[in-house]
């Protein structure tokens, strides 16, 4: 049964809906991991995917994780959805909260920077987190990752995300510091699909050069006495 998730009006079905089964499951992977696999599977040639073709079915294992952002203006992007997991790190109900909630104050402007070059290049984002410790609370290890989506005008405003924090999230609100961001451009992503793959070397087969047929001829002459 599929676990509660963002409650109602999340994935409608739009295109092409891909089921996370095609990556094992998902089970063998990170959850960052599976939501890059699972958004890839859905990326064309014609841009990033549709805001409306992320179904949960698709991101079962992961949901709790995962989040929905949209742009409202340059530098404000707040969370339309967010799995249990965000809300257990903040304290409370995350949704309509912007990103920067999540954030050290003097980390905000880094990150509204990061969301805005998802959006406007499109890119992908991965970032590692860290949340110093305190008092009633131990430090903390996080990842985050922000995939591009297009909402239904077309335009590049949405994000699927997923955070995911390693240890005792301990007393919350819990807020992070970006220690790595490393950003990878849609196109370059786009290019890599779009080359062949090599061909394995245990299927080639040797080459040989070519002889006519008539070099290997030599003209007999019997006389008969």
């Amino acid at each position: 049964m599929m676990k509660t998730f963002f409650g109602n009006g999340f994935g409608a079905s739009f295109g092409k809906i891909v089921a996370m089964d095609r990556f094992d499951s998902g089970r063998s992977l990170s959850p960052i991991r599976q939501a890059e696999a699972y958004w890839t599977a859905l990326l064309t040639s014609d841009g990033v995917p549709m805001r409306s073709q992320i179904d949960p079915r698709g991101l079962e294992n992961i949901l709790e994780y995962t989040f929905i952002l949209e742009r409202i203006a340059p530098g404000l992007t707040r969370f339309r959805l967010a799995g249990s997991h965000l809300n257990s790190l903040a304290g409370m109900e995350v949704r309509g909260m912007p990103l920067t909630s999540f954030f050290e104050p003097g980390t905000r402007e880094k990150i509204k920077t990061v969301s805005e070059q998802v959006f406007a290049q499109p890119a992908i984002s991965n970032l590692n987190l860290e949340s110093s410790g305190r008092l009633g609370r131990v430090q903390l290890q996080a990842r985050m990752i922000l995939l591009p989506l297009k909402s239904d005008l077309g335009d590049v405003s949405r994000i699927l995300g997923v955070l995911v924090s390693d240890g005792a999230i301990g007393a919350a609100p819990r807020r992070f510091t970006i220690s790595e961001n490393n950003m990878r451009p849609v196109a370059d992503i786009q290019i890599r699909q779009r080359q062949p793959q090599p061909l394995q070397a245990s299927f080639a087969e040797d080459q040989h050069s070519f002889d006519p047929p008539g070099s290997h001829l030599r003209l007999v002459v019997s006389r008969d006495e």
